[in-house]
């Protein structure tokens, strides 16, 4: 089953959904802004892909940080950070299973649908 976790204003979300629901593809999508995001799910992107894969540092949020504390982040770090504010994963995350994938590149997306 693919999920694909985000939140249905941002831009990229939308266009992966559009993608997605114009291919048929069936997904379930979590919303991380109505819905509690599970601390098990992040662990789980971090053991997966690595926790610098899944944090945003183009995000406002983390622009706006003093630059020790920007310079200061590790893996412990970033996950509290992201549980608390869930802007700082980079987004969307499509999760098919065996593949993680951050962002949308419809090319990245055609290899793990296989559409």
């Amino acid at each position: 089953m693919i999920t694909l976790y985000g939140f249905k204003s941002c831009d990229t979300v939308r266009k992966a959904r559009a993608w997605l629901d114009a291919r048929d593809v069936k997904y379930d999508f979590f919303d991380y802004r109505v819905e509690k995001l599970d601390p098990k799910v992040v662990d789980g992107w971090f053991a997966r892909a690595g926790w610098e894969k899944v944090f945003n540092r183009n995000s406002t949020v983390f622009k706006e940080l003093p630059e020790a504390e920007q310079a200061s982040i590790d893996e412990k770090k970033a996950r509290a950070m992201i549980l608390a504010e869930t802007n700082l994963i980079k987004r969307p995350v499509l999760d098919a299973g065996g593949r993680l994938l951050f962002g949308f590149k419809a090319a990245e997306y055609e290899q793990v649908v296989g559409q």
